[in-house]
């Protein structure tokens, strides 16, 4: 059996719930990476992904200079712990559509993180697995309509002067 961590990232760089998200966007730059755990001491309290501070951050309008982490990170984060099968970890990925999970040890303190690109460079048994998986995530999302605003062209129903498009007919 091959658990997380024989195949986990350790030595995780990890930021604090009052970092500024250009911080955090700097440091996601600088690793090459899209996600970062947030920690309060050893004990993981969220995670912030470069959608996070897109999403919940710039198309909010909040200042990324004086946001702080704990303002748009994702608390509600699913983890793995070191001594799960990675048969499992991979299924509850798929099932949850997450490509990475935060490792933890039995104190709940992160100890690295372990991604679909993990298992595949370091399990070459596990192909199959890692494909069906990634299917499984990559499947798209609805998109949510509820607040799609006037001005969304096309999709929206209205060009570019406000005008109400004439449907083909």
């Amino acid at each position: 059996m091959t658990t997380v961590s024989d195949l986990m990232t350790r030595g995780v760089r990890t930021l604090m719930p009052a970092d500024a998200v250009t911080f955090a966007a700097r440091a996601m730059d600088e690793l090459n990476v899209g996600v970062i755990p947030v920690c309060d001491g050893e004990k993981l309290v969220g995670m912030v992904t470069d959608r996070d501070i897109v999403v919940r951050g710039v198309a909010q309008g909040l200042d990324a200079k004086t946001t702080v982490l704990a303002d748009v990170m994702s608390t509600n984060v699913r983890t793995a712990r070191e001594d799960e099968d990675v048969d499992e970890v991979l299924s509850e990925m798929a099932e949850s559509q997450i490509r990475r999970l935060p490792v933890v040890d039995g104190q709940d303190r992160l100890v690295g993180i372990i991604s679909l690109g993990d298992i595949a460079a370091k399990a070459p048994d596990e192909d199959a697995d890692v494909a069906a998986s990634l299917g499984n995530i990559s499947m798209p999302a609805e998109p949510d309509r509820s607040n799609q605003s006037q001005t969304s062209g096309a999709a929206g129903g209205s060009s570019a002067s406000g005008k109400k498009r004439r449907q083909p007919g």
